[in-house]
């Protein structure tokens, strides 16, 4: 056999391999990926929490659709885009049908890229950036919980009508708190209100003495804090020796109850942010997250209860479509509207984002708050389109 001959066998050879693993993938089990971050600085918002979220969500459907058991795989992404995207191409390529949760938005920007060119479903919940459902947004992907756009737009919007007109910014002197400003400030200026000034700090500094002091010195009524994680706690907790909770009203632009309760309310009472949920909203949500709290012994993150969400509407439209193409699913996801605790009458727009009611939230003081995991008032709930972009403005190529 001449080397042409040999050639042409093996590629004949790996087609087939391909179209019987493909076969072998379509007769087999639906299976539901979460890529998480299970021990850094995402644990607490999705981690284990959102593998517990999603076999919940696989219970409650009833385990099987389309006569297919129903299977979850998980693995822990690191938050780096790289070792997420050799995960996420493992799992497609042996037969995963969608991958949930995605914490980071370079892991998120990464694995929908992957999702697009394989023709499978990536369900964000946990990363934020608005460039999800804008310029790399793709026909494959939904955006289900926040994001940036609606943090920045709805909690400014919000405080600026409620009488929060002068603002001073503390900000991470990265492109995500740098954005997380730009935005925030275009907002608060665009409701009437105006901006002070601002100041940037390292990433993971630990002294924010002299920033807090500048910002004391404004005589802004509002200090948005556009960092994150530790870097919002610590600033908190700073903020506190420096008097500034006196005359300031402390609103974080990036929050999570995890946050809060790491803060504890003694530091983080009076403290603003928005979220997508929390457990003691009503009697859905309280039953839901007591579901959570027996099995994880904390309560649910906003990401954690998406994941919820996101997998049950999934399963929901595949059984509605009959199949598992990703195509026929996606349809139905977008045609069908969301409804479970988390989320009534939400929609799934062309872009991918999902259109669902914002909270604004207040930390309570100490003396109001009756048990470990009571930490929020609700102060307004943001309206949809008032939370998220306007689809003709996020640049996403499938808007005609």
């Amino acid at each position: 056999m001449g080397r042409a001959s040999l050639v042409g066998a093996a590629a004949a050879a790996v087609a087939v391999f391909a179209l019987s693993a493909a076969v072998k993938a379509e007769d087999g089990p639906i299976k539901i990926g979460v890529l998480a971050d299970m021990s850094g600085v995402y644990a607490d918002i999705g981690g284990e929490g959102s593998v517990e979220a999603v076999k919940m969500a696989i219970a409650d459907f009833g385990g099987s659709v389309l006569g297919k058991p129903i299977e979850v795989v998980s693995a822990d992404g690191q938050n780096k885009p790289d070792i997420a995207t050799n995960i996420a191409r493992n799992w497609y390529d042996s037969g995963v049908d969608v991958i949930t949760d995605i914490p980071s938005s370079g892991m998120a920007l990464a694995v929908m890229q992957l999702a697009k060119d394989k023709k499978k479903i990536a369900l964000v919940t946990s990363a934020g950036s608005s460039d999800i459902t804008g310029k790399a947004c793709n026909a494959y992907t939904a955006h289900w919980t926040w994001d940036t756009y609606a943090m920045s737009s709805g909690t400014g919007r919000t405080i600026v009508q409620r009488g929060g007109k002068d603002w001073f910014f503390l900000t991470a002197d990265y492109v995500f708190g740098k954005t997380l400003e730009q935005d925030t400030a275009k907002v608060v200026t665009a409701n009437g209100g105006k901006v002070l000034g601002q100041v940037r700090h390292p990433l993971g500094t630990s002294d924010f003495s002299s920033f807090l002091l500048q910002a004391q010195a404004s005589k802004a009524k509002v200090l948005g804090l556009a960092n994150g994680g530790t870097d919002m706690t610590n600033a908190v907790k700073q903020s506190i020796e420096f008097g500034l909770q006196r005359d300031m009203q402390m609103v974080a632009l990036i929050g999570f109850i995890s946050d809060i309760h790491s803060l504890g309310l003694k530091d983080a009472q009076g403290l603003m942010l928005t979220e997508a949920f929390y457990w003691d909203l009503d009697d859905a949500t309280r039953a839901w997250s007591k579901r959570f709290y027996d099995k994880m012994h904390r309560m649910p993150s906003m990401t954690q209860a998406g994941a919820y969400s996101g997998v049950m509407h999934y399963l929901k439209a595949v059984k509605a479509a009959g199949t598992r193409d990703a195509d026929q699913v996606m349809a139905k996801m977008r045609e069908m509207p969301i409804n479970d605790f988390m989320t009534h009458n939400g929609k799934l727009r062309i872009d991918g984002r999902v259109m669902r009611d914002m909270y604004l939230f207040q930390a309570k003081k100490p003396s109001e708050s009756k048990s470990e995991w009571d930490l929020y008032n609700l102060v307004a709930t943001i309206p949809a389109d008032q939370a998220f972009r306007p689809l003709n403005e996020g640049g996403c190529p499938l808007v005609k």
